[in-house]
């Protein structure tokens, strides 16, 4: 049984690629794939992730511009950056520019693993702290109930938090209506009313901006949001 996080493997050779998806998945961690910059940073706008494995050089966007990209718009997601045994003052550059840690090629399947865990404990031990949530523009503190987009703080009142909670607990999942109001509303029987509808409306007039129109109504089940 794999673990809940979400790793994304940034690599253009497919034999390293395999290899890191395959010893990842022998430690029960799930991977996904992207073959070149720009492909990852449209993943991670539509979708979170918990930790990225960056190979440096990348065709489309390389890895250190993506790096640099992600830090610069907020995006704090752990990296770990590979690279040749050549690249040592990229290395440098990126653990400036951000990253967690390095592996410089070729490297071993434990000590893969092993430093792919301990960034993941890191940070999970951080995140119990801040109590974080994210989704494209959006970023929610739950300790402090805030809420911004695009680094601009959104006033929200306790429910319209409350609803977008729940939708980023679940990011790109489908959310039934029937959920949303058993855990905001606290209804858990049958009912017409059409208050998430409205909530909804509510959030999307608060958040739709920038280009960010990433709340979606899927038609006769529910709703999701999606990092657009």
């Amino acid at each position: 049984m794999t673990s809940g996080h979400r790793i994304l493997v940034v690599e253009d050779e497919a034999a390293i690629r395999d290899l890191i998806q395959e010893s990842l998945a022998l430690a029960e961690l799930r991977t996904e794939i992207a073959t070149d910059g720009l492909d990852a940073l449209n993943q991670i706008r539509k979708n979170p992730f918990d930790l990225l494995i960056l190979d440096l050089n990348l065709p489309k966007l390389d890895g250190m511009t993506l790096l640099e990209k992600l830090r610069s718009e907020g995006d704090t997601t752990p990296v770990l950056i590979l690279s040749a045994r050549s690249d040592r003052s990229d290395v440098t550059s990126g653990l400036r520019s951000g990253a967690d840690d390095y592996l410089t090629k070729p490297f071993g399947i434990e000590e893969l693993v092993l430093r792919v865990k301990a960034i993941l404990r890191r940070s999970y031990a951080q995140s119990a702290v801040v109590n974080l949530l994210r989704c494209g523009p959006i970023r929610m503190d739950i300790d402090r109930h805030q809420v911004t987009l695009n680094e601009k703080e959104v006033e929200l009142s306790a429910t319209e938090f409350s609803l977008l909670e729940a939708l980023l607990s679940r990011v790109g999942k489908v959310v039934s209506k029937e959920l949303l109001l058993s855990e905001v509303w606290g209804i858990n029987f049958n009912s017409n009313t059409t208050v998430v509808d409205t909530y909804i409306s509510y959030l999307r007039r608060k958040l739709h901006h920038d280009g960010f129109t990433g709340i979606k109504t899927v038609r006769g089940v529910g709703f999701q949001i999606v990092g657009d």
